[in-house]
């Protein structure tokens, strides 16, 4: 519990916007969340999960994994209308356990929102090379796929993910208008399939409904869990929101609501539409379009795919970058990182590098080990959030709380048993791969942010 930081100094440091400089509206704000979850889970894992994992029960895993969103979303809620401060986990874990808690917090982060980036990245190349390919453009198949699944690279993935950057740099307002767009855009698509292909629904395509058991639901629910994970990308939007402590918790729940809406219902309808087995494939919901003779609608729904895929990719890096800002600014990652640009005022460099790194992952790894991965990580940091609202309860029972979760602690803590048994349906390789991860940043934390801290210890972040 040594060397946190002092809570008031971070409020004083959050309040540095003034409620005009702030550009996100409850609109925004939930069109943002919506965004980030709405995206390759829908879109591409679906279909993926029910061949592979689950079968037709799919939809259970993604209730399970909404049901562990919606506590998880909660405890946020609380937490990000107490302390609003784009750091998320990273400060939390600052103000009530410390500073090294803090930065293993805030490095998980970076490498789940990098990793979940290049996953969401690598599955809209699915969709580009099948609605090209309707126009009788096939793209060289070395330039679509990672090393491990016999190409060269996803060039593709690394094209959109550095133009979506380029985009962030921009500056907020300009990028908020380009999410919107892109986003009702993709809802658009969803509602357009599901109203395309739910007369031809056979029932019988639901038989076996489990066809891999609870343990199958269970492994899907901790694979397609990252489709959820929007409310963490609305968190880090905190300084730039309008009317903070309402709007945030607001976004959060209706992100929630509707996600799993549109999840459960497209599920349902890819099952009943195709068998299971057949699902197979990164860009199911044009695949089962096309299986049903429906060229045009599925070119349709591919364009919007292609489209509505990028937003995805706008929320996750725009987060990325509002840690690391938040990180250097604590002295836990170089100061450079938490340079604005006169024009645009957006972490320019700190965009840059998080939209780099996630370029290479997506060009050169395997899609569903990056869902994994990423999963191993928002889960730890998931079960932190959750403890952490306990443990600012009892360490600072006067701290303003414009959102509290109800029921005292029994959320919060029933929070922390669903993401633990979550964690322990993820693969070894995953956990393998986020040990190395947490390596690094030991060396890392050792080796320069030990000695850049301290002198941020008594200022809070700098301005």
């Amino acid at each position: 519990m040594k060397n946190k930081i002092d809570v008031n100094k971070v409020l004083k440091n959050a309040s540095i916007k003034s409620e005009d400089e702030r550009s996100l509206g409850l609109f925004d704000l939930s069109i943002l969340g919506i965004g980030a979850m709405i995206g390759t889970g829908i879109l591409v894992l679906t279909g993926i999960v029910a061949a592979t994992t689950a079968g037709p029960a799919v939809i259970f895993s993604f209730l399970v994994a909404a049901v562990a969103s919606g506590l998880i979303g909660l405890c946020y809620s609380e937490l990000s209308t107490s302390i609003p401060n784009s750091g998320s986990a990273y400060i939390y874990a600052w103000v009530t356990i410390g500073q090294v808690m803090a930065f293993f917090a805030g490095w998980t982060l970076l490498g789940v929102y990098i990793t979940t980036t290049a996953t969401v990245a690598n599955g809209w190349t699915g969709y580009v090379h099948s609605f090209l390919a309707e126009f009788g453009v096939h793209l060289p198949k070395a330039f679509l796929a990672a090393p491990s699944a016999g190409g060269i690279m996803n060039l593709p993935a690394i094209i959109m993910i550095l133009f979506i950057t380029l985009v962030l740099t921009k500056g907020t307002s300009e990028s908020k208008l380009l999410n919107n767009i892109l986003v009702i855009i993709k809802l658009t698509v969803i509602f357009l399939f599901i109203i395309v292909s739910v007369k031809h629904i056979r029932p019988t395509h639901w038989h076996p409904f489990f066809p891999y058991g609870g343990s199958g639901i269970m492994v899907g629910a901790s694979t397609v869990f990252f489709t959820f994970l929007g409310f963490d990308a609305l968190a880090t939007s905190a300084e730039d929101a309008k009317n903070v402590q309402h709007n945030l918790p607001r976004a959060i729940i209706i992100s929630l609501v509707v996600s799993t809406a549109l999840y459960v219902a497209v599920s349902l309808v890819m099952t009943g539409v195709v068998p299971y087995k057949e699902l197979n494939v990164a860009e199911a919901m044009a695949f089962v379009l096309l299986e049903k003779g429906h060229t045009l609608t599925a070119q349709i729904v591919s364009a919007g795919a292609i489209l509505g895929i990028m937003a995805v990719v706008l929320a996750f890096v725009y987060a990325g970058a509002n840690i690391t800002m938040s990180m250097s600014r604590g002295g836990f990652l170089p100061k450079q990182l938490a340079h604005l640009n006169s024009k645009s005022h957006s972490p320019n460099r700190a965009l840059w590098l998080n939209g780099l790194l996630a370029a290479i992952l997506a060009g050169f790894m395997d899609m569903r080990n990056l869902a994994l991965i990423a999963n191993v990580g928002f889960l730890a940091v998931f079960s932190l959030i959750s403890l952490i609202v306990v443990l600012l309860r009892k360490q600072q029972p006067d701290l303003p709380r414009p959102f509290k979760v109800p029921f005292g602690n029994i959320l919060p803590i029933l929070s922390i048993i669903v993401c633990v048994i979550l964690m322990l349906n993820i693969t070894l390789p995953a956990w393998i791969s986020y040990f190395i991860w947490l390596g690094i940043g030991v060396l890392f934390y050792l080796g320069y942010s030990v000695r850049h801290i301290i002198d941020q210890e008594h200022t809070g972040e700098a301005e």
